[in-house]
């Protein structure tokens, strides 16, 4: 009787889910395993996570999967949320909460930054804007406030690479985590003199070496905490974007992908580094040689979305109903909810979101379609400023809904192929393993994401382009208001 064939499990570690999927040699998804994770609101705009049960919950989905599929594994890759910062000390445990890349403490630490020109040095140096959630921000932050904590560490990590550390043991980052702020895009080694610059030269020794593709062998303990064989090659995959990437096929300069989940990230295949332009987003070193994603993650998203739905007493369930009923014609939404703000394509983090147009005919059903229309009016904005030139994909729980998909089609003015499925993230992690361990890139059919594709609607074409046009005069109008300096956060 011959053996099972081998699969390859891709881990995908967000903000609120721990997913693991396996995958076999074809690409299909055998068998999927999540773990709820907890994102704590620590105080006035600040958000942090604990990094032990983040571990824990990626060593439930593990042992889950291998008690579930029989076949032996491959390699495991581990993708996760970027930015934010996990200090850990030399065994990778926690010094303290992961802070996340939502939190906007380091608010006033950026406001220095911009009068000094620090954040526009980083920018025209790497091709990446700091914003109050990145590593850079809340480094300096936690070396002004939390000086102890960093004495203590050992690594100020990325979400993926603490979990790898305590998989393996290896301290290490890949390219694309690392990219933000401290990467030299060419060199694919941090710039000495940007760290300089930030004024964390003594805390360099908190950044952990730069790898093209980081992996190492499961280690005992966590083999028997798992379950899997020990010495499982484990890789530390690029970090959820470029993960997503990868995992959505996105191969040619000029394509992008949409992912539209808690927030809004918009990517863009490129050839070279452009830091032209008004500084903002994220230049990404992919693990390719002279190919970077040029991406804007803005920070509305479905979180957006799910405030106006409370606000008018509807859930998701609810929302095909309402997209359908409302009307958003003169009605115009910013919907910059995030306490910490707006990143891309522009930023600012006093943003604050904005209903305009409001009476007393309007509807509920009409502001979550102009809510919904608003964020896909933020991914033309960020699509543009990346330049989009080929095929656009999509996909994230916000595109679940076909009426939304159209809209955002509908708001681009251009066709968006739509992804089924939600392990896009674990996919390209478990692409980034076999990579990594120096299989070839497999042709399977189901390492091909299907998807449905939605054409815009010529009919509402004008209604969309005048809509857009005036959803950015209001941007311009709001921007003054919002680059006021306003009292600090609280620092202690």
């Amino acid at each position: 009787m011959s053996s099972p064939e081998p699969v390859t499990i891709g881990v995908d570690v967000g903000t609120t889910v721990t997913k693991a999927v396996a995958f076999d040699a074809a690409g299909a998804a055998l068998a999927r395993a999540a773990r709820p994770t907890v994102l704590d609101r620590a105080g006035d705009g600040r958000y942090e996570q604990d990094t032990e049960r983040v571990v824990d919950s990626v060593v439930e989905v593990l042992g889950e999967l291998r008690e579930r599929v029989a076949a032996p594994v491959t390699a495991v890759g581990v993708t996760g949320q970027g930015d934010g910062l996990w200090l850990v000390d030399r065994d990778g445990r926690s010094i303290r909460p992961a802070i996340s890349w939502l939190d906007g403490r380091a608010t006033p630490i950026l406001d220095r930054w911009d009068r000094e020109g620090v954040t526009e040095a980083a920018y025209r140096r790497t091709g990446n804007h700091p914003f109050p959630g990145s590593a850079g921000p809340l480094l300096a932050w936690l070396d002004a406030y939390e000086p102890a904590a960093l004495d203590r560490a050992a690594t100020a990590a990325y979400c993926k690479d603490v979990v790898v550390q305590r998989l393996t043991g290896l301290r290490a980052t890949d390219p694309s985590d690392a990219s933000a702020p401290f990467l030299d895009p060419h060199t694919r080694d941090y710039d000495e003199e940007l760290i300089a610059r930030c004024g964390l030269a003594h805390r360099r020794h908190l950044l952990a070496p730069v790898r093209p593709a980081p992996h190492a062998p499961l280690g005992a303990e966590a083999a028997a905490a798992t379950g899997l064989p020990a010495g499982t090659p484990v890789v530390g995959a690029p970090y959820d974007l470029p993960a997503s990437a990868w995992g959505a096929g996105v191969r040619t300069v000029g394509a992008g992908l949409l992912i539209v989940g808690t927030t809004l990230a918009c990517q863009v295949l490129r050839d070279r580094v452009d830091t032209t332009g008004e500084p903002c987003g994220l230049t990404l070193s992919t693990w390719q040689e002279g190919r970077w994603l040029r991406a804007l993650p803005a920070m509305v998203g479905t979180a957006a979305l799910d405030w106006v739905l409370r606000l008018v007493g509807a859930t998701v369930a609810d929302l095909p109903g309402l997209l359908e009923r409302g009307r958003a014609d003169g009605l115009t939404v910013l919907p910059f909810f995030a306490e910490s703000g707006e990143r891309a394509p522009f930023v600012a983090p006093r943003a604050r979101a904005r209903l305009d147009g409001l009476h007393l005919g309007t509807q509920p059903a009409d502001l979550v379609r102009a809510t919904c229309e608003a964020i896909a009016f933020s991914a033309r904005h960020c699509l543009t400023a990346a330049a989009l030139g080929g095929e656009l994909t999509a996909c994230g729980g916000g595109v679940g809904s076909a009426r939304w998909a159209q809209i955002f089609a509908d708001a681009l003015g251009r066709p968006v192929r739509v992804l089924a499925g939600e392990e896009i993230g674990a996919r390209g992690a478990a692409l980034a393993a076999l990579a990594a361990t120096g299989e070839a890139e497999p042709t399977g059919p189901g390492w091909q994401p299907a998807g449905r594709r939605h054409e815009p609607d010529p009919a509402v074409r004008d209604r969309y382009e005048r809509d857009y046009d005036r959803y950015l005069e209001h941007i311009a109008l709001a921007r003054p208001g919002w680059d006021r300096p306003a009292t600090p956060l609280a620092t202690t």
